[in-house]
């Protein structure tokens, strides 16, 4: 739902990239500084307390406005590739494994939760990225994608519920794997591997 909106904003995130571009910092740099920032959100957290959760909360939505401003840079300066593309996803997930423990080593949920909406959190975006190398895209399929769930932590955050948002996060999660899953093996029907690999030659990102 977040990235549907965020392709509604064309201009105005032309206008974010054109400004940060000024940096002159390339766009894997801005990455690099989002990660940062969410494993510092990740320490806050593990330092436990509402004055963790808050700054961990706050911290999440600075990480966020980071992971636009890397794509929008990309795209005003012509710099679109697919080493950035592997490096942006490789890092979220890094920055998504961060923030749970945080969480975890800071008591605000019950292990079991964490588990869970870590678990469920990677099985969606891995079901996306095979997905995509099989010829299915499922970019937009569910409401449990990255930017939602990075959303409800840090909301829920802010009012000293992480606990509770982690639980919300499991189940949007798991909603979205099995809604992706059902969508992808739709898609795929009877195709064998040795049909899809010829009908792309291409390995994809």
């Amino acid at each position: 739902m977040l990235d549907r909106l965020r392709s509604r904003l064309g201009s105005s995130l032309s206008s974010v990239g054109l400004l940060f571009a000024r940096l002159e910092l390339s766009p894997t740099a801005w990455t690099v500084v989002g990660l940062v920032v969410s494993l510092l959100s990740a320490w806050s957290y593990s330092t436990g307390g509402y004055g963790g959760e808050l700054l961990g909360g706050v911290l999440i939505l600075v990480a966020g406005w980071f992971d636009i401003v890397d794509g929008a840079v990309a795209r005003v300066t012509g710099k679109v590739s697919a080493r950035g593309a592997f490096l942006d996803s490789t890092l979220d997930r890094v920055a998504e494994v961060g923030l749970f423990l945080g969480i975890l080593v800071g008591g605000y949920a019950n292990p079991v939760f964490v588990f869970l909406g870590l678990s469920l959190s990677l099985l969606v975006s891995y079901t996306r990225a095979k997905g995509d190398a099989l010829g299915v895209k499922l970019a937009g399929v569910g409401i449990g994608e990255r930017s939602e769930r990075l959303l409800i932590l840090a909301i829920s955050s802010l009012v000293g519920l992480v606990g509770w948002g982690v639980l919300l996060v499991v189940l949007v999660a798991g909603f979205t794997f099995v809604e992706r899953s059902y969508t992808a093996t739709r898609g795929l029907g009877g195709a064998s591997p040795k049909s899809i690999s010829t009908e792309r030659a291409t390995p994809p990102l």
